[in-house]
């Protein structure tokens, strides 16, 4: 097979299938993106890096992210015409229809199956209830959701089957066309996050041998979509209540999600303006390397995750495969993998004062809890384990190539 992924990053959730179809000769592999990860190794598989349109001038937010995920798309396709002009012909085109970046492709590759990672649809309910509270949903924020869903519906017609990580993200989209979309989660690897318990924590960047408490909390960055707001206000109240604990944030401080303030500050400096901690016992660095985000998962004495009902973390399923004793918010993504008391524990997204609570009493009783890690590693065994989930992937690349074929 030849086979076309598409990602705005490289190699994104298509990692371990593209590693997967390109340890096989018979396959060829080719991969366009924007951006790639360079300490990530995806062997045979061909990279070209597609360049960035240049920003959308624009009054209108709605209009200029509609403008900028076609002028993606165009970019994407120039990419992709350039391959069939030296006779590139793919069996599989596969994207993630979220970034525009296949919305030309069925023009350019007609014969070819597409497929389609699903991993959001926007709707004024979920993330956007969520933050706007009882006040209405504005115009403009709906126009928004309307402009980000042009994509991902043309995608939903053109492709003849898609894949969305979990239920709940499943079930955002219109339910007239939930049957082209199998749940099947990206997989996690069970035998790098493992359980591997040690005394205190010493990364290169940080060095915490001593504490006999940590708590960890991990993101891409510091912003109110993955709770970062709650977590911080939390954090006074916790320290008191457990004077020898030591908590560590390992993230970027930007805003992948919900997009920069207004005021130009991050979260973290307006949060720092707000609230009183002891900074020699919180420790920020930046997002590390995977064996070092493993090794602050293994030290962990409880790790701390939560999200708006949005899109579920890979970190989130990653520390309950190393064990971790989890605190997560009682947010439906969550909701769908945690039982409370039972493989985690649940905790109110807004609420402070019951998040250090709950992180306190996990810290008091961390010796009686080990059936709760046990418990948190087998889900993932059982559900989410990427040596169960990638032949299932497999299969279905191979399954949407026999379904394009009799339709021709």
């Amino acid at each position: 097979m030849k086979i076309l992924f598409a990602h705005n990053n490289f190699p994104g959730q298509f990692h371990r299938l593209a590693v997967e179809l390109a340890a096989d000769p018979a396959n060829r592999v080719v991969f366009l993106s924007h951006h790639r990860r360079n300490d990530i190794n995806v062997p045979n598989v061909e990279w070209i890096q597609v360049p960035l349109p240049a920003e959308e001038q624009t009054p209108s937010p709605a209009r200029k992210k509609y403008l900028t995920l076609l002028a993606q798309g165009e970019r994407f396709a120039d990419a992709m015409v350039s391959l069939a002009k030296q006779g590139f012909r793919p069996d599989i085109v596969y994207g993630h229809v979220g970034f525009g970046c296949c919305i030309y492709a069925p023009d350019i590759f007609p014969d070819a199956a597409h497929m389609g990672y699903f991993e959001w649809y926007y709707t004024n309910n979920a993330d956007t209830k969520f933050f706007s509270g009882n006040r209405p949903v504005s115009l403009t924020t709906k126009a928004e959701n309307r402009q980000c869903n042009m994509c991902t519906l043309s995608a939903l017609k053109e492709c003849v089957l898609g894949i969305a990580p979990t239920y709940w993200q499943l079930n955002q989209h219109p339910q007239e066309f939930a049957q082209k979309i199998h749940v099947l989660h990206d997989g996690i690897d069970v035998q790098f996050f493992s359980p591997q318990k040690t005394r205190g924590l010493k990364l290169k960047a940080l060095d915490l041998s001593h504490a006999e408490e940590i708590v960890t909390y991990a993101t891409r960055g510091l912003e109110p979509y993955r709770g970062f707001h709650t977590f911080y206000r939390s954090l006074p109240s916790l320290l008191a209540a457990r004077p020898k604990a030591h908590v560590v944030i390992m993230a970027d401080d930007r805003s992948p999600y919900g997009g920069n303030r207004k005021d130009g500050k991050t979260w973290r400096e307006v949060l720092r303006e707000e609230v009183q901690i002891d900074e020699s016992r919180v420790h920020f660095i930046p997002f590390q390397p995977y064996d070092q985000y493993r090794a602050l998962l293994r030290a962990s004495d409880v790790h701390v995750y939560l999200t708006a009902p949005f899109v579920l973390s890979w970190s989130m399923l990653e520390a309950m495969s190393c064990g971790c004793l989890l605190v997560a918010s009682d947010t439906e993504p969550v909701l769908e993998v945690i039982k409370d008391g039972y493989n985690g524990f649940i905790t109110d997204f807004w609420n402070h004062e019951n998040l250090a609570k709950r992180v306190a009493f996990c810290l008091e009783n961390k010796d009686k809890l080990d059936s709760v890690r046990a418990l948190a590693r087998k889900t993932v065994l059982a559900k989410y384990a990427l040596h169960k989930l990638l032949p299932r992937h497999v299969a279905l690349v191979r399954a949407a190539l026999y379904q394009k074929q009799s339709q021709l």
